[in-house]
């Protein structure tokens, strides 16, 4: 028993109040100076969520992308550390901040990671997720992701579509599509197998085959696309999540929904 309780203290932070909040909740809350307790709320019950499904341990990088702030919004949940390796975000100019989430402009806006998949994620074992207030026309821009050319085409996107597709490549030349009308909700795509994964817009899961050509060695872009180190096709849909992790399968990426639906559902701003 009295082990239990002491590995309890660990990991719940007592704070003014009388609330307690989980001990990597509060280590966000303090870095990025959130203040606002329905936020905090928010916040510990995403961690306790994404805990309570077991897949914390699978993820590299979490962006809750509140406060409103680019200050607020560069940290991550995982690791809230002020540095290129804590993955924290750098933004480039053309970015909106808002309570409800950040929107870049579709001509300059985009933010580095930082994760770079070759040194982070198995090849065959990678997850990405972005929650997308914006339903806009259709487009080929790229919400997220890097591309590679040498010494194989390795592509790592999500390309959100209004009236034609979902479209995405995860560490692969070749692309699925998924067919989709509203570019609003919570996008992930998983590589689970050397040729097996799947695309998950909210709940709905469709699963692909693509083949892996390699493990991309360019670092993730939000917002735009990193290509071979410069930028491309610039998106507009605003960003109230994003997430980097090791390949999640269908049950774990469709918890991992439900978590952050709750999330975005205490913070007013789902869709």
């Amino acid at each position: 028993m009295i082990g239990i309780a002491n590995t309890i203290f660990r990991n719940i932070k007592k704070i003014s109040g009388g609330a307690s909040y989980d001990a990597d909740a509060q280590a966000f809350i303090t870095a990025a100076g959130i203040t606002d307790n329905t936020q905090k709320s928010a916040v510990n019950q995403l961690v306790l969520d994404i805990k309570g499904y077991s897949i914390w341990d699978k993820m590299k990088a979490i962006y809750p992308i509140i406060g409103g702030t680019a200050t607020t919004h560069k940290w991550n949940l995982k690791n809230p550390v002020d540095t290129d390796a804590g993955f924290r975000l750098n933004f480039a100019t053309g970015w909106t901040h808002a309570s409800t989430g950040m929107t870049p402009n579709g001509t300059s806006a985009y933010a580095d990671t930082f994760f770079i998949p070759s040194s982070n994620v198995a090849q065959n074992s990678q997850s990405y997720g972005f929650y997308s207030r914006t339903n806009r026309a259709d487009s080929t821009a790229i919400s997220f992701g890097a591309r590679q050319i040498s010494p194989a085409t390795i592509t790592t996107v999500m390309q959100l579509r209004n009236s034609n597709n979902i479209t995405s490549f995860v560490n692969s030349s070749s692309s699925t599509n998924v067919a989709n009308t509203d570019t609003r909700g919570f996008f992930q795509i998983t590589r689970t197998g050397a040729s097996a994964g799947s695309i998950i817009k909210n709940s709905t899961v469709t699963a692909h085959t693509l083949s892996s050509t390699g493990n991309n060695t360019y670092s993730i872009y939000i917002g735009a696309r990193n290509n071979i180190g410069s930028v491309s096709l610039y998106d507009t849909c605003e960003c109230a999540f994003f997430y980097t992790a090791d390949g999640l399968t269908n049950t774990e990426a469709t918890n991992l929904y439900t978590a952050v639906n709750t999330y975005q559902t205490t913070l007013g701003r789902n869709v």
